[in-house]
């Protein structure tokens, strides 16, 4: 993984094999727009209701100022799944709630485009924004949460090393209706034994 600055301070690019991470700009809308359009269907079951006004450009200008906002207190982070190939949006992927403190702690969420679906792009996604929050930001822990019945979505953060922890009764408002959730977290692998020397201390 390489990360490096794109387009002025707040911009980003977090490179991998076949994609790159980055974040959004006022000038992807119009591709933006489209993908989601063509992918309502796919998408529509795991998301909160879309607004009337989702795909316009005012909304999505509000959404560019919202995500600088966040990247520039480091509550945030979204970012674009692009192709490594040609540049296409292909999904995005975003670490948000970004907790300092005692937790130091973060939450992932990511869509996908129907057609760029199946072929192991958001599996690479995961895992690049994960490398990148444990070692660029230095989070210690990452959480996420899906529906019960999204295998897709639990395989992709079992096989990027999550554990699923517990249930969530009635968690997140998805597509016009209170729904249960799946809660998954991985630790970082850098602090992990951290934790081990800290039991053999109290034993001790």
């Amino acid at each position: 993984m390489i990360a490096f600055p794109f387009r002025g301070t707040r911009q980003q690019v977090i490179t991998g094999k076949s994609i790159f991470l980055r974040h959004p700009d006022i000038a992807d809308h119009t591709e933006w727009a489209a993908l989601r359009e063509e992918s309502q269907a796919f998408l529509r079951p795991w998301e909160p209701t879309w607004p009337d006004d989702d795909l316009s450009r005012a909304a999505f200008r509000g959404r560019i100022r919202r995500y600088n906002q966040e990247i520039t207190a480091g509550t945030g982070f979204p970012f674009f799944i692009c192709s490594g190939q040609n540049g296409a949006i292909l999904g995005g992927i975003t670490l948000g709630n970004v907790r300092r403190g005692v937790s130091q702690c973060g939450q992932i969420g990511y869509w996908m485009g129907e057609r760029y679906g199946g072929k192991g792009v958001m599996s690479e996604a995961v895992g690049l924004l994960c490398d990148h929050s444990f070692r660029a930001i230095g989070l210690h822990r990452l959480e996420a949460a899906c529906i019960p019945d999204n295998t897709r979505s639990i395989r992709i953060l079992e096989k990027a090393g999550f554990a699923r922890e517990g249930y969530l009764r009635s968690y997140l408002k998805i597509n016009g209706a209170w729904r249960d959730h799946v809660l998954y977290a991985r630790i970082n692998p850098l602090h992990e034994h951290m934790g081990l020397k800290a039991k053999q201390g109290e034993a001790v």
